[in-house]
């Protein structure tokens, strides 16, 4: 267990996000390799999660929610989609509770964006070693703002995504084996019918355009989690991969956050170019999590 792979996947969570912030909406820009001052909510709610697992070392669903709204509180302006604001405000309030899937009270069926899958990456580092662990923790971390189905299994799959990252060895890295492991875990058919059709993109080396038009670029989770994980696969250092997710336009920051987790935790910290680390937000303070979340793991492997 490395803690390289561990502080690039925290890290490289925030440089995606920043070098994608400011950039959304656009349905295709061209390649951005300046990340900008500020990160989103994306790695907000990412140190938010990482926070409550070293305070409470491991999942506690009560704490975890009690920082998302602590950290939303002290940073409102981080550019929060109008979902998880209602949730929190509702649990302020005192009328509500985590476990009520409050999102059903916004959304018919609930939310299928990709709110959980943003910042579920720390959930797939530490139980990177326990897959059914994983699925049942990415379940129960997801439901506070993201209680649909494809919210769910699109968080699940990006952190397992990050524990496939983290136990592979780099230079090691065989991207087919990689997608038949996620096709063999998910069980959801749209998300496997994305997994088969990303196969062809890379065997194709497709475009940009056919990857936008096949695996998406949008705030849904379906539509972001598998163009994630293209960016990653189909690019041969952290860099490239990053640049790539942010160049596809739509979500760019949250996409960016998620390809940079995953090639954080496989290429680690080492691999990102030092002028983005030396200007990113928080730098200091998201390695220190980062060092402690492996401290923490190292320490619960031993018991």
């Amino acid at each position: 267990m490395d803690i390289s792979k561990f502080k690039g996947c925290l890290v490289g969570t925030a440089i995606g996000d920043s070098l994608g912030a400011n950039r959304e909406g656009a349905w295709y820009i061209s390649e951005v390799r300046d990340i900008g001052p500020r990160y989103t909510d994306d790695t907000a709610m990412t140190i938010g999660v990482v926070e409550s697992l070293i305070n409470c070392k491991g999942f506690n669903v009560d704490d975890m929610t009690a920082r998302f709204i602590q950290n939303y509180l002290h940073e409102p302006w981080r550019g929060y989609g109008p979902g998880p604001p209602r949730i929190f405000n509702m649990i302020l309030k005192g009328r509500r509770r985590w476990d009520e899937m409050l999102d059903r009270k916004l959304y018919p069926g609930g939310s299928f964006g990709n709110g959980a899958a943003m910042r579920i990456a720390p959930i797939g580092l530490f139980y990177y070693d326990e897959p059914e662990k994983l699925r049942e923790i990415v379940y129960k971390a997801s439901i506070i703002t993201h209680s649909h189905e494809l919210a769910i299994e699109g968080a699940f799959l990006q952190a397992y995504a990050v524990s496939l990252a983290v136990n592979t060895r780099k230079s090691t890295l065989n991207r087919y084996d990689f997608l038949k492991k996620l096709k063999n875990i998910t069980n959801n058919e749209m998300y496997f019918r994305k997994l088969e059709v990303m196969e062809r993109l890379l065997q194709d080396k497709a475009d940009k355009i056919d990857v936008i038009n096949y695996l998406g670029n949008g705030v849904e989770a379906i539509n972001s989690v598998p163009t994630a994980i293209y960016s990653f696969l189909a690019n041969n250092d952290f860099e490239e991969s990053v640049v790539y997710a942010v160049s596809l336009g739509g979500d760019a920051d949250t996409i960016g956050a998620m390809t940079g987790a995953i090639a954080g935790a496989y290429y680690g910290i080492e691999s990102i170019p030092l002028k983005w680390i030396e200007k990113l937000e928080n730098r200091e303070y998201i390695e220190y999590l980062a060092e402690k979340l492996w401290e923490l793991k190292s320490e619960s492997s031993t018991k």
